[in-house]
């Protein structure tokens, strides 16, 4: 058996772009191998600044002979149709055989493919699999052929052996061969090679760590090691550590200092200033937890001095850097968050949504309702929310967009703002994923919740909706966002509904300009349609006269949302291991728009269909629905009325009728209490009437009048269990 070897050497390859090009490199490589019958043991790729690397263990040394079969025509075809067979085919007449098909007999060329030798194959395939390995951003240049080749930087050299052996192409205008080069300052000449072991332990002489994962140890490894001699520790950042693991083939870890006139701008600005612009590793007081004054850099050197240079000249550079925070820094705080309110003005949030200004004064005010709503302090939430957007006037949140709503929080205090203001300002951007704490202040979740809500509507009025993976505006993650803030809170708040909030703020937007423009219209000619009667809808457009379209298009975006919530919440809840068509279950009755209360439904009706008397009844209801589908079609009418309880003939349809009337007052007023696990033992009662009806009743009896009323109690049965979710929605 024998193992590939390949090398692709170029000038530096961007970090954020190294492991994606390693898995490409495999993808299409092992795809190359598999189509052209070469199976192997193992396969692993490689990734660092200036080198992608794959080894692929135990190829065969040739590849497999292979029959192949190809359909010709039929038996006495006319011969030009024959000739043209066996010339696509490569093959003579006598070279075929017969087959019938029981229609009759036809041509079968019988092809044998001899095996090539596997280095051959390889040189063959690999410049095609170059050309197509995909970069986010190529360079390109011309090969002889003339057909342009992208790579991601200029490439110096390929190395390729298999067994030893080198495996001759060209690509880019560079040739294949068994060597390479090493550290770009600590060695010197080409290294020669064989094999992936040989290749390894030349690359280690020659001060290249191969691995990025071994490279990513060794950095944390020396940063812990480096921190804890001055008595500190390195701030996690996980993203950093791998970004910093792609920039150097030989990490070396050294420790510089901040000057204290620094120290007394926010840590987070000094961060964000050594990560975004020198990928510096911050460092903390283990016992305090206070940001040190000392940070890690990683060095791609052996130097001789021991670092001192090194470290000087980033010391130099960082302080450069941060003199310019703190200058932002000491400038903002120079005017207050409420003076840069007026500001927004000047920065337009969207085209169709208006400026900052318009978007806070709407913010501001749903903040406000919400807060009302969760018992939280209104007066605070909406100071929160009037402030929320205005740091992103300040030098700070424009050098470093990432602390919009940090900087809001250090200027608000140093406004004089109330502390829970100043909270629920930083925190209003949040839960901005998965893994992002959710607020728990009371003004904070009002904040945040009027934040994102206001974006979900804002873009749904908009017809600026998410289409398939599109969603440039992140109502997905804004979703998702509203449904963390509300289950962890457990606020009741209603998302559909006309006299919420929600409902209201849709109101605000260009709708209530559009239907106050249509109203004077049709005032005007008095010919506009008659309107609905709705005191909120009168209430925000202050006109007297009803608009029919205004109302309908906020029924419209309230049910958009609300569809696209269900969605969202099936993502939410995934984890959770609860059921997306009981989602859909309930959902789909169009009267649950609390989500609170809708998770208990869901939960207490999956737990309800685990037990026996669940699954059975979901039994009993499918071969209901399943009768009366068949029935209605037959009889092309819809069998939804009340049954004549004088018209039942056998017990069993009497006592099914009378629980039913019974489950069904107590079912709906259990929901309406909200004791959903009563509700459902309720609907566990029906189990044994209903087993007792499908085993003695015959439903389609010969009796029409019989018939009729036996359907209208199936139908009543279904219409008792809709009570509580469409069954038919479930699966399974």
């Amino acid at each position: 058996m024998s193992d590939l070897l390949l090398e692709l050497f170029s000038e530096e390859i961007p970090a954020r772009m190294q492991a994606q090009a390693a898995k490409d490199l495999e993808r299409l490589v092992v795809g190359a191998l598999s189509d052209r019958g070469l199976l192997f043991e193992g396969v692993k790729a490689f990734a660092g600044p200036r080198r992608l690397t794959l080894v692929v263990s135990g190829l065969p040394a040739k590849q497999p002979n292979v029959s192949e079969e190809k359909k010709g025509p039929r038996v006495g075809a006319p011969d030009k149709a024959v000739q043209g067979f066996l010339r696509s085919a490569g093959v003579r007449l006598e070279d075929c055989v017969t087959r019938d098909d029981g229609k009759g007999e036809f041509y079968v060329a019988i092809i044998e493919l001899k095996g090539r030798a596997t280095a051959d194959v390889i040189a063959e395939f690999l410049p095609d699999v170059l050309a197509k390995l995909p970069w986010p951003k190529s360079m390109r240049w011309p090969q002889t052929t003339n057909t342009p080749v992208r790579w991601v930087r200029p490439l110096h050299a390929i190395l390729c052996t298999l067994d030893g052996e080198v495996v001759s192409f060209t690509f880019a205008g560079v040739t294949s061969n068994n060597r390479t080069r090493g550290h770009r300052f600590l060695s010197s000449g080409e290294i020669e090679v064989k094999r992936f072991e040989d290749y390894a332990k030349k690359l280690r002489d020659a001060h290249v760590v191969l691995d990025a994962e071994e490279r990513k140890a060794i950095i944390f490894e020396g940063m812990k090691g480096a921190a804890f001699v001055h008595g500190l520790e390195m701030i996690p950042d996980e993203g950093l550590l791998d970004e910093v693991a792609g920039l150097v083939e030989w990490p070396v870890v050294l420790i510089g200092a901040i000057e204290d006139q620094f120290m007394d701008v926010p840590p987070e600005i000094l961060q964000t200033a050594m990560r975004t612009h020198q990928k510096y590793f911050s460092l903390r007081d283990p016992a305090t937890g206070k940001f040190a004054s000392r940070f890690a850099l990683v060095a791609n050197m052996i130097a001789d001095d021991g670092g001192i240079n090194i470290v000087a000249g980033n010391e130099r550079v960082l302080r450069a850097r941060l003199s310019d925070a703190k200058f932002f820094w000491d400038q903002d705080r120079k005017r207050t968050l409420e003076s840069r309110v007026e500001d927004l003005k000047a920065i337009v949030f969207h085209a169709k949504l208006g400026t900052q200004y318009e978007r806070v004064e709407r913010i501001e005010a749903l903040a406000g309702e919400i807060a009302e709503k969760i018992g939280a302090d209104v007066a605070k939430a909406k100071r929160a929310a009037r402030l929320c957007k205005a740091d992103l006037t300040t030098g700070v949140v424009g050098e470093f967009p990432e602390l919009q709503g940090v900087m809001g929080r250090y200027y608000a205090l140093n406004d004089g703002e109330d502390s829970a203001v100043a909270d629920a300002i930083r925190d209003h951007y949040k839960p901005q994923g998965p893994t992002d704490v959710v607020p728990s202040s009371a003004e904070a979740v009002a904040t945040a919740l009027a934040d994102k809500l206001d974006q979900l509507i804002g873009f749904f009025a908009a017809d600026e909706k998410p289409s398939g993976s599109g969603d440039p505006y992140a109502l997905r993650r804004a979703a998702l966002g509203v449904i963390r803030l509300i289950l962890s809170s457990g606020i009741r708040l209603r998302l559909a509904s006309l006299e919420s909030p929600v409902s209201t703020h849709i109101l605000r937007f260009d709708i209530e300009e559009l239907a106050e423009m249509r109203i004077s219209n049709k005032l005007a000619r008095d010919d506009g349609p008659r309107l609905h009667p709705n005191p909120v809808v009168h209430r925000i457009l202050r006109v007297k006269a009803e608009d029919a379209a205004a109302y309908d298009k906020v029924v419209g975006i309230s049910n958009d949302l609300l569809g696209f919530f269900a969605d969202r919440l099936k993502v939410a809840l995934r984890e959770k291991g609860t059921r997306h068509d009981l989602i859909d279950a309930v959902f789909s009755l169009g009267n649950e728009d609390d989500l609170v209360r809708l998770v208990a439904r869901v939960e207490a009706l999956q737990a309800f269909l685990k037990t026996d008397d669940g699954a059975n009844l979901l039994t009993a209801y499918r071969r209901a629905a399943n009768i009366l589908k068949a029935e209605e079609k037959k009889d092309k009418i819809a069998y939804d009325g009340e049954p004549d309880p004088e018209a039942f003939a056998l017990p069993e349809e009497k006592a099914l009728f009378v629980e039913l009337a019974t489950a069904s007052e107590l079912i709906k007023a259990e929901i309406e209490r909200e004791r959903f696990a009563e509700a459902m033992g309720v609907m566990a009662r029906l189990r044994g009437p209903v087993d007792a009806f499908f085993e003695k009743v015959t439903v389609n009896d010969k009796d029409a009048g019989l018939r009729k009323n036996r359907l209208l109690l199936l139908s009543r049965l279904r219409a008792v269990l809709h009570t509580v979710a469409d069954f038919s929605k479930i699966e399974g």
